[in-house]
């Protein structure tokens, strides 16, 4: 009898590494390092730089044994390939008291600056929702916090290209620190996209400031730029045109009740800027902002807006109504809107006629979200003027308010409009169209 040969190897053991590292790309800490126990061709493959170049590390602040468990594998490996790491995000989830935050502050200590000085290739750090105003954040914690971060910021500003800051809730001073720490090694940084959306605490008139203008100099590559609209000024504008119209793409502006947007911006300087950068596109988020004096302040004309987002929330306001917002400020940009967001509690007046011909009017646009108390007919009158071509819409998301508590019969009727118009919208829309009781 022939010697028995060695046992057949299973198909795995010949896939190329190429394929095997993608295997694991999709596996998460846990059974990556399981899956590292079969051989050494799958241990080696653990230890490949593009497996551990994004990297989410979540601090629960009531944590279970799981989500503990996640947290010291997220940061044991983010702290083990820290040379690898490209993309870094940090997320705090329900975070209650001061003991959590200080824990925090000491973790992200001693983490930043393991990332600092293991010759880290790190492009893009996101840390959201800081809310640094809190009554948690206790004044030590708090500058310690700053403190460490300004200085990884400093080590890191030759570098890095992206950096979210978004919630941070800082103080004018410290809100410059930080982003002066991006450009502190040459007095210039070259990152090309901040998002720095409610990174001052409320009610700052950051506009006014010379220190916030001074700083914003210093940047000279800017590509996309989210903040709030109490940071425009004339100033902020020629500092824009001046150092970043080469790069500059989007300008993200949101709007909100409770920051200061009294502030008197020339169209000039808009015009100045979109001229200086023809790339511009810009989209405004408006929160409980809905006055028409308030707005006709803000949307000037010479604005290259692409896209504009209208939230009262479920606040109604007798003293505003939308109808001269949609008539006479919103069709100045009938050439480029190309996004259109309304979640109005207009149970005062209705809007069908006015909407409707904002939307034939605005050549571009492409995506329609409306929340407002509308009548059913409004959607069969929009999706004939889809088929007969006279909107581009691809997309349709409307909730119709209604304030009876049985929608049935509009329930019934859309259901209607839908198969009258079922070939338009399953071969050529992403439409969602539902009733919502406003009682």
């Amino acid at each position: 009898m022939e010697a028995d040969s060695e046992p057949e190897q299973s198909s795995w053991a010949y896939l190329p590494d190429v394929c095997l590292r993608h295997v694991f790309h999709w596996l998460d800490d846990r059974d990556r390092s399981r899956a590292a126990l079969v051989c050494k061709k799958w241990s080696c493959a653990m230890y490949s730089g593009s497996l551990w170049r994004c990297r989410t590390i979540t601090f629960y602040g009531q944590p279970s044994r799981v989500h503990t468990l996640e947290f010291q594998s997220a940061l044991w490996y983010t702290k083990k390939f820290g040379k690898y790491l490209k993309h870094l995000e940090i997320k705090l989830s329900n975070p209650y008291n001061t003991p959590f935050i200080k824990k925090f502050q000491v973790i992200m200590r001693g983490l930043l600056s393991h990332l600092g000085k293991c010759s880290s290739h790190l492009v893009s750090l996101s840390i959201k929702y800081l809310e640094l105003d809190c009554l948690m954040w206790k004044n030590v914690v708090r500058s310690r916090f700053i403190k460490n971060l300004a200085a990884f910021l400093k080590r890191m500003s030759n570098q890095l290209d992206y950096l979210n800051l978004k919630g941070a809730r800082i103080t004018l001073e410290e809100g410059c620190e930080l982003l002066n720490s991006l450009s502190s090694l040459t007095n210039r940084s070259f990152i090309s996209e901040i998002n720095i959306e409610d990174f001052f605490s409320l009610h700052l008139s950051v506009y006014s400031s010379a220190l916030f203008h001074q700083t914003m100099s210093k940047f000279h590559s800017l590509t996309i730029l989210t903040f709030n609209y109490n940071c425009i000024s004339d100033e902020l504008l020629d500092i824009l045109r001046e150092h970043s119209s080469h790069s500059l793409c989007t300008l993200n502006i949101k709007c909100h009740i409770h920051d200061p947007h009294g502030q008197v911006v020339s169209g000039m300087s808009w015009a100045n800027l979109a001229k200086r950068a023809p790339k511009l596109n810009v989209n405004f988020f408006f929160e409980r902002v809905m006055k028409h004096d308030h707005l006709a302040r803000i949307l000037l004309v010479e604005i290259p807006v692409r896209s504009i987002s209208l939230r009262s929330c479920y606040f109604s306001d007798p003293e505003w109504t939308m109808r001269p917002t949609l008539t006479n400020l919103l069709p100045a940009y009938w050439h480029g809107l190309q996004k259109l967001t309304l979640e109005l509690n207009n149970d005062h007046e209705l809007l069908d006629n006015e909407l409707l011909q904002l939307i034939l009017s605005c050549k571009r646009l492409l995506f329609l979200k409306v929340w407002a108390f509308l009548s059913v007919s409004f959607m069969e009158r929009l999706l004939q003027n889809r088929a007969e071509r006279k909107c581009i819409l691809t997309t349709i998301k409307v909730r119709i308010y209604t304030a009876q508590d049985d929608s049935t019969e509009e329930e019934q009727l859309l259901a209607d409009i839908y198969r009258k118009f079922k070939y338009l919208i399953d071969s050529e829309l992403n439409y969602f169209v539902i009733t919502y009781p406003m009682v």
